[in-house]
């Protein structure tokens, strides 16, 4: 694990978060600390309201109560600390590549040294893996390369934290494992701070520090679990397999729900 000393101050806290939407509760007493260079994963079932906990880590949508404190700042205050990697893309179609990355860059601080920046670019579309094709369009990169692209683009304005909305959901299987792969080599070398909402065990159990699995709505943290297993990690290893157990064991006890929140 890449992350601080334990002691340190956590660089996301949420503490006693309640939100209600409409007449809805989304969540009860809501409470974790992620560390600084911590790659943690948000489990739960559909419906329980992981992709609303980016939002709000995020500064787009506001607690009912409760406290959330990103970099030791409210989430208005840390918005340029943050950023997002979504389950599309999200791509502009007339730019390439390079020019996509460019556009977060444009996007978060207005004109600035370019000449620095397609330099920054380029080195980011290499460390992607996207060396190659960095001229290349949205409709000739394949889905799996336009998510490194928006990778790159969150990594272009060097934010603290990364929050990644079930980036793969929408890749086939074989793209997924390579992208999960890349993400977690990305991680490594760039020791940012991730938090990456799933709905699937065997990604959480790979890339993750830590799971927080969350209940149903309205939702808390059931079981935070630590997962100490040498990188890369195998889905065969025994320790891997009795995990996957154990979570798919606290599934079956959380009672089921609708879709995500």
């Amino acid at each position: 694990m890449k992350s601080s000393d334990a002691g340190a101050e956590p660089v996301i806290a949420i503490r006693d978060v309640e939100l209600r939407l409409g007449e809805e509760q989304i969540y009860r007493s809501l409470a974790l600390d992620i560390r600084n260079g911590e790659f943690c994963s948000i489990l739960g079932p559909s419906g329980c309201g992981k992709s609303t906990l980016l939002r709000i880590i995020g500064d787009l949508l506001s607690v009912s109560e409760g406290e959330v404190r990103v970099a030791g700042r409210a989430p208005h205050e840390a918005w340029q600390d943050i950023a997002y990697v979504f389950q599309s893309p999200r791509l502009a179609p007339w730019r390439n590549a390079l020019g996509n990355v460019l556009l977060g860059l444009e996007l978060r601080f207005g004109r600035g040294d370019r000449e620095r920046r397609i330099q920054e670019a380029r080195r980011l579309l290499e460390l992607v893996g996207l060396g190659n094709d960095m001229d290349k369009f949205p409709a000739m990169l394949s889905g799996g390369e336009r998510q490194r692209v928006a990778i790159a683009r969150a990594l272009a304005v060097q934010p603290k934290v990364i929050l990644m909305d079930e980036p793969f959901s929408a890749l086939d299987p074989q793209t997924r494992g390579r992208m999960r792969a890349e993400v977690e080599r990305i991680w490594l070398e760039t020791g940012k701070t991730i938090v990456f909402v799933t709905h699937d065990i065997d990604e959480a159990l790979q890339l993750a520090d830590r799971i927080f699995l969350l209940s149903p709505k309205p939702a808390r943290v059931v079981e935070t679990i630590s997962l100490g297993a040498p990188r890369p990690r195998s889905a065969e290893d025994p320790s891997f397999v009795a995990q996957r157990l154990r979570l798919k064991e606290l599934f079956r006890n959380l009672e089921p729900a609708g879709t995500d929140a």
